[in-house]
């Protein structure tokens, strides 16, 4: 029997008022997330890549298009109509973790507040207590920490903290937003490396938001690449490095820089862009990427490239493909 997908996003738009208009953060993207999978999200600053993290997670409320989760639950509705089981099973992992702990409070009481928020008051405090320890052992920091206060200890053991509070919830379905782009190059490998045993030894499905290509290449399973709000391709990780199709994932595939000979053969053509982001407040006509693309044609100023499978399993929104 096959399986329900465990997100199902069809055409989730966000727009944003400001002083200056309106702003188009996320344009209508399509995309599903499958059981015990790893799916990254990637994409420049600015991209809308955080966004939909958020909206899944419900810190933002989208202004059209639909979430799906598990074929029942309705993402887009605001937070505080979500049950308490549906919080517990969606958890968000932040971006910096120094701003996302409390600074007064002990590395206890932090992972305390999962069961004070989601209504384990029936729990007694030697079950909250080998709670708390059991979360600290699944993430590999020693039990003396928990008297520690968060400014006390490194980036990447605060990060490690943040992953504990997640996974005292006992969630189904992680949002990790860039959980990397804040610590050393040193600690970003062991704290993917600790993310990857925890999906495997616990069956998670995360989103792995990032703007590392690197970084996710050997963590995530698929991978959708973002631009200016739209979503450009997305495919298999090994297809995706194989073969790229979409001009803009050429060329940032084009800029990784590498160490060997063998690894810029491997590369795709150099891809040059031309000129600058646009301003998303002003989003140009046609395809968002035709203003810096070295292939456009006459209707990519026009008309919005529909997202496509071009190949089995591997969709892409170009028109010349």
């Amino acid at each position: 029997m096959e399986q329900k997908l465990v997100l199902d996003v069809k055409g989730l738009r966000k727009e944003f008022k400001t002083k200056q208009g309106k702003l188009v953060a996320v344009n209508g993207v399509d995309f599903q997330i499958r059981p015990g999978e790893i799916f990254g999200l990637v994409g420049e600053s600015g991209s809308g890549k955080s966004t939909i993290g958020f909206m899944i997670a419900g810190a933002y409320e989208p202004t059209a298009g639909m979430i799906s989760f598990k074929g029942e639950q309705d993402l887009t509705k605001s937070y505080k109509e979500r049950s308490k089981e549906l919080k517990r099973d969606i958890q968000l992992v932040f971006q910096d973790p120094g701003g996302s702990l409390n600074p007064r409070k002990t590395i206890r009481q932090i992972l305390l507040a999962p069961s004070q928020l989601y209504g384990d008051q029936h729990l007694t405090s030697a079950e909250r207590e080998s709670r708390i320890e059991e979360a600290m052992f699944r993430v590999g920091l020693p039990l003396s920490y928990l008297n520690k206060y968060s400014r006390a200890i490194g980036g990447g053991e605060k990060q490690l903290v943040c992953i504990a509070r997640a996974l005292i919830a006992e969630p189904s379905f992680i949002v990790l937003d860039e959980p990397t782009s804040a610590l050393d190059v040193s600690i970003q490998a062991k704290i993917t490396n600790k993310l990857s045993e925890l999906q495997k030894r616990e069956r998670l499905s995360y989103l792995f938001i990032t703007h590392n290509l690197c970084l996710v290449r050997n963590i995530c399973d698929r991978l959708a690449i973002m631009y200016l709000g739209d979503l450009c391709e997305y495919t298999e990780t090994t297809e995706f490095f194989r073969n790229p199709l979409h001009p803009y994932t050429q060329m940032l595939l084009s800029s990784i820089p590498v160490l060997s000979e063998e690894e810029e053969r491997l590369k795709p053509e150099k891809a040059k862009s031309v000129g600058e982001i646009p301003n998303p407040l002003n989003r140009p006509a046609g395809c968002s990427f035709h203003a810096r693309c070295p292939m456009k044609m006459a209707v990519c100023t026009k008309e919005v490239p529909e997202i496509r499978e071009v190949s089995p399993g591997h969709f892409a929104s170009c028109h010349r493909l």
